[in-house]
């Protein structure tokens, strides 16, 4: 086994640091290969051990357990399901973690993440939370980046590790901060997902296909962004302010289109609950009285959610205009 390194001491270099690599699915086996093309001598553990195949013919060791993994190196990556995964895989090789620094790239909220912090610490580890950016086949290229965040001194001291993975978007000591703004990401992209698929199927009841519908929405996809910082020199200074300037379009307005959507998907015989629940937002801030304010204003009510009033559910706002 390898000399563990202090992590918070000793600067990891390209060439010669071992990393250990946890989790072996599709992100684990790309982080695996993406460090062992550079360079780096690479330990991996994964409960089902076959899995490992593809990795060790590539140049990887696989480890007998889990407390062999972390004992082969000072940098210990985390690829696994979720956070309380990490328990069990490492709650017998507690012993083993002093003077590591822990990298978790699992996904979970930022309340577990903080508590596994503290977990690690107890037993003499660093840790860093990190949240990958990008799906498996793209570790490791140039459009790849990673928030972290946790101990300044292990980021320092595995910055050039960790950037081969991606670039590395370090965001404070906090170690739920990373997890957050990783959960905030996916909120976008899963939604994302949803409207794509639902604005698909809208498209699909008048006999329009897969292939034709969404090269015309993802165009708009992408524009969504140009149109946003068109409307604001710098996004979310005006929300930062707290206001809500109604130039250009207004939560009336957005909130007609909302009920049309809504009305068309149940004419279409679709599934409501993603319109119902964009609807939902504009009448909270209709009926707040926010009309006239920009869409933005919407923010208010996730912020401060209340019990939906069941007489209101099937109340259709006043279009723009009237």
């Amino acid at each position: 086994m390898n000399t563990p390194q202090n992590p918070t001491t000793k600067p990891t270099t390209r060439q010669n640091s071992a990393v250990t690599v946890i989790g072996l699915g599709p992100m684990g086996q790309a982080m695996t290969r993406t460090l062992l093309a550079a360079g780096h001598p690479v330990t991996v553990w994964n409960r089902t051990a076959a899995r490992a195949a593809g990795v060790v013919t590539d140049g990887a060791t696989l480890a007998a357990t889990p407390g062999e993994a972390v004992e082969a190196s000072g940098l210990v990556l985390l690829s696994l399901t979720d956070y309380p995964a990490m328990y069990e895989v490492l709650g017998g090789a507690t012993g083993s973690l002093a003077g590591r620094t822990l990298v978790n790239l699992s996904s979970d909220t930022p309340d577990r993440t903080r508590e596994a912090a503290a977990w690690a610490a107890g037993h003499g580890a660093a840790f860093l939370t990190g949240g990958v950016m990008v799906p498996a086949p793209m570790v490791g290229t140039e459009a790849a980046h990673v928030y972290y965040s946790g101990r300044g001194e292990a980021m320092d001291s595995h910055r050039a590790a960790l950037a081969l993975l991606g670039t590395p978007r370090y965001l404070g000591e906090d170690p739920g901060l990373a997890q957050l703004m990783y959960q905030a990401q996916l909120t976008v992209f899963l939604t994302t997902l949803s409207a794509l698929m639902h604005a698909t199927a809208m498209l699909g009841t008048a006999g329009m296909k897969a292939g034709e519908a969404l090269p015309e929405l993802l165009s708009f996809t992408d524009a969504i962004g140009a149109i946003l910082r068109a409307g604001e020199e710098h996004p979310g200074a005006a929300l930062d302010a707290g206001e809500h300037p109604g130039e250009l379009s207004t939560v009336t307005m957005m909130g007609a289109t909302a009920d049309h959507i809504v009305e068309t998907s149940t004419s279409l015989g679709l599934d409501l609950a993603l319109p119902l629940a964009v609807r939902a937002h504009y009448r909270r801030a209709i009926e707040d009285g926010h009309g006239g304010d920009n869409w933005t204003r919407v923010i208010d009510g996730i912020r401060r959610p209340r019990r939906a009033d069941p007489a209101s559910a099937d109340r259709v706002l006043p279009a723009a205009g009237r």
